[in-house]
């Protein structure tokens, strides 16, 4: 059904989603929140294995060919969705309660730890989710052999649904689905992955800097 192109982009999601698994059953076993702060590290280095595993199948990674003023805009772009994500929290927008990531140890920040959290999440998880629901899923939606999908003929259809699942695929998922359509429609104006990564990693990262800056673990 797959071809080695589709699991490049699924299994490094796929090994995301796993950990996140490993983290829900080590939780039911016993373990405490404390003590599965690591296993990000470890999650985000499996990742990244998986990603250079598949290297040579992400050949729209291979160029940068993102204009000034495509940069500009995916920058504005991620600054706008990291403002709606930290507004967008009535109850109603949110899924369950998220557990959240505190690096702090007897009151004081652990700073290897929150370094590991700002990196995967702004250098890794951009690449990894963009290939899956971008790259692939909002193309593949419309055809199975989605490499020959133009990014900016991508429907409608396939753009909400992408948008939905990757919202629902967050706590907040109102703003996830907003972020959705926003990473959607840069990777559909621009036509290079890269557009959307950049946005991604740019909310990823000063959400990141906000939350030290907060101490507002949940949002992690």
């Amino acid at each position: 059904m797959f071809n080695r192109a589709a699991w490049a982009r699924i299994l490094p999601f796929l090994t995301y989603m796993l950990f996140l698994g490993v983290a829900e059953l080590l939780g039911y076993l016993g373990w405490s929140a404390a003590d599965l702060r690591w296993l990000y590290g470890v999650k985000i280095g499996a990742v990244v294995l998986v990603l250079a595993v598949f290297w040579r199948e992400y050949s729209e990674l291979k160029t940068f060919r993102l204009p000034a003023s495509g940069m500009l805009l995916a920058l504005a772009a991620g600054v706008l969705v990291l403002v709606l994500w930290l507004n967008l929290g009535a109850g109603w927008m949110t899924i369950g309660t998220p557990a959240g990531f505190d690096p702090t140890t007897a009151g004081r920040i652990d700073w290897p730890l929150v370094a590991v959290r700002i990196a995967g999440a702004a250098l890794v998880v951009p690449v990894m989710e963009e290939l899956f629901w971008r790259s692939f899923l909002l193309r593949w939606l419309d055809t199975a052999d989605f490499e020959i999908v133009d990014p900016a003929q991508a429907t409608i259809k396939s753009v909400l649904i992408t948008s939905v699942l990757f919202g629902f695929e967050h706590n907040l998922w109102l703003a996830g689905i907003v972020a959705g359509i926003a990473f959607s429609a840069l990777y559909m104006r621009h036509r290079t992955i890269w557009s959307p990564i950049l946005a991604h990693a740019v909310t990823n990262g000063l959400l990141g800097i906000w939350v030290v800056t907060t101490s507002s673990w949940s949002y992690w």
